[in-house]
């Protein structure tokens, strides 16, 4: 049933204006729809995700957000030279090199965190 329809991220943030200047002035996105009580949906490709206000912003301590790019050494290099910084895992199946970018069978990526915590993610592989 569900199949059907889209799927869009869900980001939550303890201060929207913040995590705006983090998302726009960062990450270089443009606010497609602003309701400041209801949060800020931006366009990413095919998709959108929100970003909403929440008191529990920054709690999941998964990924919550995977862009997929062309070229994962590329989009961490311009995303490190804008100042982002890439989480390092040594974990079971999951090591990152010193760029902060792991290799898990055909899916390369790295990982970094937004000014709340949240876990964001850009990769290269397969998607479907």
């Amino acid at each position: 049933m569900l199949n059907d329809y889209p799927v869009y991220a869900t980001i939550a943030t303890g201060d929207l204006a913040r995590a705006r200047a983090f998302y726009e002035g960062t990450l270089g996105f443009s606010a497609e729809l602003v309701d400041e009580v209801d949060g800020v949906f931006y366009r990413s490709g095919g998709t959108r995700f929100l970003l909403y206000s929440s008191t529990f912003a920054g709690s999941p301590q998964q990924t919550v957000a995977t862009w997929v790019v062309a070229d994962a050494d590329a989009a961490v290099a311009e995303l490190a030279d804008k100042g982002v910084t890439f989480e390092q895992y040594d974990l079971p199946g999951l090591k990152t090199d010193e760029r902060g970018i792991a290799e898990m069978g055909p899916f390369r990526g790295a990982w970094f965190k937004d000014p709340d915590g949240n876990i964001l993610n850009v990769g290269e592989g397969p998607v479907s």
